[in-house]
């Protein structure tokens, strides 16, 4: 794919419409006390109301610790409460641009699926949001509207097992429509799989929505329209594999991508690296193949950083390149260029990236992507 899920153009505010959850609090005690969500949440209101988008149309449900004064009103953030409005409030909403924001405790169960706890859960009965329930009903005929979503949760995924509950996870899953062909969901998860969310007390923010955050602040124009999902994506995964190298985090963020013309789950830079085949199984294009493994070097989300690597290519390469604000685009563009043009400055090119990062293992993936590219050229 070389251009965006959803390209930037101008929406109407008034059609867009956000829930936004920030449980701090819960009724199994203060053994499950969160500092940040709530405060994480009211900082997402803010920028969607900066944006444009009508205070009526952002449905705020917050389980806060004290002290709490955050001067607007809210909605309780209780199974009951959070249920109806999955299920009969947004559904009957007319719009045509959805963002969830949820931040609180969650689980992965034993299907798999992530649960988000609510303010009344409790250690004898867990209650939540299955959260793939949730998406199976919202890219269903049960929602008419809201062709585009955009989810972003920042809970923990650690497993159930691990947890060693005394009692199951009780069944909440949602009622699910006739699937259908109209929505594009994406859904962006903090942890990864069988991890836990880093969380700073003293600071009261998760560290995923700490960054979420200041990404979308800085892409603050093109709000209340989506920025562009594997721009955020590969934004977001640069600054945890940072956190990573520092030890301040185990997090692997993942994106998910639905939409009536692709399914795939975006791996982590780390993961992208070494693949050499899609979801499905089958083999990566040479081409495909290359592009995932320059996309996997933090340094390239950044267009000034792109920039000094094309620099350093011979002058009479640089002129005739194909260039674009995408970060994706924008590499798949040099790379066919090069393949096609001037196949022997992608011998440069490789020079230029690992002489600006000198991990061991993305050279060695490069040469081989490389390698195969130019075969296939022959």
């Amino acid at each position: 794919m070389t251009g965006p899920l959803w390209p930037t153009r101008r929406v109407d505010p008034a059609r867009v419409h956000a829930l936004i959850v920030g449980i701090e609090t819960y009724a199994a005690g203060p053994g499950w006390d969160l500092p940040g969500p709530s405060r994480d949440a009211l900082a997402f209101r803010r920028l969607l109301l900066a944006a444009g988008v009508p205070d009526a149309n952002l449905r705020l449900h917050l389980a806060p610790l004290a002290p709490f004064s955050p001067g607007t009103p809210y909605a309780p953030a209780d199974h009951a409460t959070l249920r109806s409005t999955l299920v009969n409030e947004i559904p009957s909403t007319h719009g045509d641009i959805l963002w969830v924001w949820w931040g609180g405790h969650g689980i992965l169960d034993r299907a798999d699926h992530l649960r988000l706890f609510c303010a009344d859960a409790t250690t004898a009965d867990k209650l939540g949001v299955d959260l793939e329930s949730a998406l199976a009903r919202y890219s269903s005929d049960a929602v008419p509207g809201f062709s585009e979503q955009l989810w972003i949760v920042d809970a923990c995924e650690t497993f159930e097992e691990a947890l060693a509950f005394r009692e199951q996870l009780p069944a909440n899953s949602l009622p699910v429509g006739q699937r259908n062909l109209t929505h594009q969901q994406t859904v962006l998860r903090s942890a990864g799989r069988g991890r836990a969310a880093a969380n700073d007390p003293a600071r009261a923010t998760g560290l995923f929505s700490e960054i979420a955050l200041e990404l979308l602040m800085n892409r603050q124009p093109q709000l209340p329209a989506f920025p562009d999902p594997e721009e955020l994506f590969s934004a977001v995964r640069t600054r945890f594999a940072d956190l990573r190298s520092a030890g301040r985090t185990l997090q692997y963020p993942e994106i998910r991508l639905r939409s009536p013309s692709r399914t795939e789950t975006l791996p982590s830079a780390e993961r992208a690296a070494g693949r050499r085949h899609d979801p499905h199984g089958s083999p990566l294009s040479p081409l495909k193949r290359v592009v995932d493994v320059l996309m996997s070097y933090p340094l390239m989300a950044d267009p000034v950083e792109r920039q000094v690597v094309v620099a350093a290519l011979s002058p009479r390469i640089t002129g005739t390149l194909p260039r674009h604000p995408k970060a994706r685009t924008d590499v798949t563009g040099i790379v066919t260029a090069l393949a096609r043009r001037h196949p022997g400055a992608l011998r440069e090119l490789f020079d230029a990236m690992v002489s600006l990062d000198d991990d061991r293992e993305r050279e060695r993936e490069l040469a081989d992507a490389l390698r195969d590219l130019l075969t296939s050229s022959e």
